[in-house]
């Protein structure tokens, strides 16, 4: 999070005009064309690079202040500040036609270095091979006391990612080789300080010691990115660059990548157990660089996981442990996919860690790429690896939902592995509930992540659950929101917790009347057998209020919409059935979020009218739960739009076109009950039970029952005299207190309309129930032969003043 202050710089820099970056930029010319660059070039320089990264729109500065930012970076007696941000201006710019950097005189590895950043931001192939190949000459340089080359490892590393082909088979060997000597053999001694001269400085006082663990103790291994010291050498700078770049290169360099030959493929060995059992190698002095480059990374990969066993003096040197670790078991996972013969050894080490990781909750990001390892390895060791998946699934979601970082990793790590899970897939599916406690504390950032994920939890076993607590989403927020206080005490929890001001809530929580209804909210996997929330939703409607809450519910209705395209694929009709009438259940049972309940009804309205068409059947199968859902008032809440649909499908899908079973008994339940709720919501002063209801909800009623009286033509005098009526009623003074002009013209209209076509009912029938022939998409598109020029024609022929003749 920024603070104040670092939100108000870039809020100004982002809004900055093009008009004032011209004055600023000059401003920065005549800073930079002085002899001595002072702190004010530092600031002006510093702020010109917050306006051009503040935004992702590219800003263009002044040809001039392109220039001398380039002369700056190449002149050799600029200080280090002011070169780095020169050449972070000229990356942000980039690409660009104004750059004329040339490296050919520049000896400086830094300033090199720099110069190279800028260069291959530029995108330009022939670009990139040219920077490769003059930092490889000086990478191959062996000068004990020449440049130092740690500031172009990272180039390198960029280059062979950029453009893998650069590098040629011999060039690609001598690098390893020299990876080997920085990661293997730097010295185990401290380096010297810098002596700043003077009386009391002696030759004896600057004599380095060895290098130290990060518990203090003395190393008696060799250098790694965990050992400390006071100072470092160049070599041991390298080592660390090294290892930072080691898993990529393994990558770039081994099999699979762009300089491999064919005859290296060992992917047929994966799967043999020969090959795993095959521990024992040449000696290796004598194998090629690349598998050499191999061993030493698996040592060096070894020797971190051990020193991640220490207890660290420092939390820097802590966390530091904890990210060595992971980027470690990533590296052996590297290995071992290039060389099975590593996987024997692998394995009981991981092993080994995993039971020391599981005690351990400060390391529990170290845990996925071990998971990732025995999905990837754990066929071809012969290892089941699922205790490993059920601790992973079970326990880390439920105890660190709250990590914003190992809810991002966890499920990048889901989406990752899918292709991985296999046979084990049925442990993620089961586990959904447990990935609703990230998704429901880090909503913003998750969302478009389990949008990708939610079609391969789903499936016919778990999708109504999982609309249940997509539902619940937002109380699901609210529940770990009061788990999480109730495990800290009164005194610690700040004086604007809800939960102060509402200590009911935490003693619910801890109520033998509710616990259960808890349980199973915040369950782990998946129970078969949905629970009836609403008993929680009025216990924690204090917490309905906060932040966290209010961002989770403003993600539902995207992920309602994930669920349903998915859902879709593969519903039968007995699934389509049981999700119409969830959607309908739970239209009156939500968690009361402000602005909540609207925006996930026009969801809802939407999908019930979607999976009626791909089922219209349903409407007959499910006719004594629709006709229960208009007998109540419940579908008038909010805006009305579920009952809208309802309507809507009843009078779409009611049909003996749909489905032969439909009889005209239903038919004239269904235009009983529609009646008589239409008579309930037109009268004119609404009711605290039933309230002002939306002039949408009233024509699709009027719609919905002249389609009705057409399939069932005895009941056309009924609905004809409803229908005048409500014309009557829509046009009296008496109206104007309920509904606007607008929404009473739009009600007079659609009666006149529907009066009109019934007063020739065998065209009301064609009309209202077209043949499948009829409801093809072109006779829409046609104007010639669409319905509306049907419609007007009927009115035209049925209107009384003109009657049947012309004029």
């Amino acid at each position: 999070m920024f603070t104040a202050a670092a939100e108000s710089l870039l809020r100004q820099a982002r809004e900055i005009q093009a008009e004032e970056l011209k004055k600023f930029c000059s401003r920065v010319c005549q800073l930079l064309q002085k002899e001595d660059l002072g702190p004010d070039a530092l600031d002006a320089l510093r702020r010109l690079f917050l306006i051009v990264s503040a935004t992702k729109y590219n800003r263009r500065l002044e040809k001039t202040c392109v220039d001398l930012l380039q002369t700056t970076l190449c002149s050799p007696s600029c200080p280090e500040p002011l070169q780095l941000l020169c050449a972070a201006v000229l990356r942000e710019m980039s690409p660009s036609d104004s750059l004329s950097l040339s490296w050919e005189h520049v000896q400086n590895t830094r300033q090199l270095g720099l110069l190279a950043s800028v260069l291959l931001a530029q995108g330009d192939q022939k670009l990139v091979r040219s920077v490769g190949q003059r930092v490889l000459k000086v990478l191959e340089s062996r000068q004990p006391e020449g440049p130092s080359l740690r500031h172009l490892l990272p180039v390198m590393s960029k280059v062979a990612s950029l453009a893998p082909d650069t590098l040629h088979e011999d060039q690609t060997s001598a690098l390893n080789k020299r990876l080997v000597d920085w990661l293997r053999y730097a010295s185990v001694q401290q380096g010297v300080a810098h002596s700043s001269g003077g009386f009391f400085s002696t030759p004896r006082a600057r004599q380095p010691g060895p290098v130290t663990e990060v518990d203090g103790a003395v190393a008696t291994d060799f250098f790694t990115v965990l050992s400390t010291g006071q100072h470092f050498t160049e070599d041991q700078w390298l080592n660390v660059q090294a290892f930072s770049m080691l898993r990529a290169w393994l990558l770039h360099s081994g099999p699979g990548g762009p300089r491999t030959p064919a005859a290296d493929d060992r992917s047929e060995l994966e799967g043999s157990t020969l090959s795993v059992l095959s521990a024992a190698s040449t000696a290796s002095h004598l194998l090629p660089p690349q598998e050499r480059l191999r061993e030493k990374a698996f040592e060096y990969c070894q020797r971190l996981i051990e020193q991640s066993n220490r207890r660290a003096l420092r939390k820097a040197d802590s966390d530091l442990q904890k990210a060595c670790l992971v980027e470690a078991v990533l590296v052996l996972d590297v290995l071992c996919r290039q060389d099975p013969s590593f996987l024997y050894r692998t394995l009981s080490c991981l092993r080994a860690l995993h039971t020391r990781l599981c005690g351990d909750p400060a390391c529990v990001r170290a845990l996925l790429p071990i998971a990732r390892f025995f999905l990837t390895h754990g066929e071809a060791a012969a290892v089941g690896a699922e205790a490993v998946y059920q601790h992973l699934f079970t326990r880390l979601p439920s105890d660190h939902f709250h990590s914003p970082m190992l809810a991002f990793e966890f499920i990048q790590f889901c989406r990752d592995s899918l292709p991985l899970f296999g046979r084990n897939l049925g442990i993620l599916r089961m586990s959904f509930p447990n990935l609703f406690k990230f998704l429901a504390w880090n909503s913003p950032p998750l969302t478009s992540e389990f949008v990708v994920l939610l079609p391969v939890l789903l499936d016919a076993g778990t999708a109504v659950e999982t609309l249940h607590l997509l539902l619940d989403l937002p109380c699901l927020t609210a529940a770990l929101d009061l788990h999480l206080r109730s495990s800290q005490a009164a005194s610690e929890r700040p004086l604007w917790d809800v939960s102060l001001r509402t200590p009911g809530c935490l003693e619910a929580l801890r109520d033998p009347q509710f616990q259960g209804l808890f349980q199973h909210l915040l369950r782990a996997k998946a129970s078969g057998t949905p629970e009836r929330l609403a008993p929680l939703h009025q216990l924690l409607q204090p917490l309905a209020s906060c932040a966290r809450v209010a961002q989770c519910a403003e993600a539902v209705p995207t992920l309602l919409q994930a669920f349903f395209s998915a859902v879709t694929q593969f519903a039968d009709g007995a699934l389509a059935s049981q999700l119409a009438l969830l959607l309908l259940e739970r239209s009156d049972s939500l968690y009361q979020v402000p602005g909540y309940e609207a925006r996930v009804h026009r969801v809802l309205s939407a999908q019930f009218l979607a999976l009626c068409k791909l089922h219209p059947s349903l409407v007959v199968e499910q006719a004594k739960e629709l006709l229960e859902f208009v007998g109540s008032a419940g579908g008038l809440r909010g805006s009305g739009r579920v009952l809208t649909s309802v309507v809507w499908a009843i009078g779409e899908y009611l049909s003996v076109s749909w489905d032969r079973r439909c009889t005209v008994e239903q038919i004239n339940k269904f235009f009983e009950a529609l009646e008589a709720l239409l008579f309930e919501v037109t009268q004119l002063r609404p009711s605290v039970t039933l309230p002002k209801c939306p002039p949408q909800v009233i024509t699709a009623l009027m719609t919905t029952l002249t389609k009705l009286a057409s399939r069932s033509q005895d009941l056309i005098p009924r609905v004809s005299l409803f229908l005048s009526k409500m014309r009557t009623l829509a046009q009296s003074t008496a109206a104007s207190s309920v509904h606007s002009e607008e929404d009473a013209g739009a009600i007079c209209t659609r009666a006149t309309e529907l009066l009109n076509l019934l007063k020739m009912p065998s065209v009301a029938q064609f009309v209202l129930t077209p043949s499948g022939e009829v409801s093809e998409p072109r006779y829409h598109r046609d104007t010639n032969t669409a319905l509306p020029l049907a419609l007007r024609t009927v009115s035209r022929l049925v209107e009384r003043e003109a009657g049947l003749l012309p004029g």
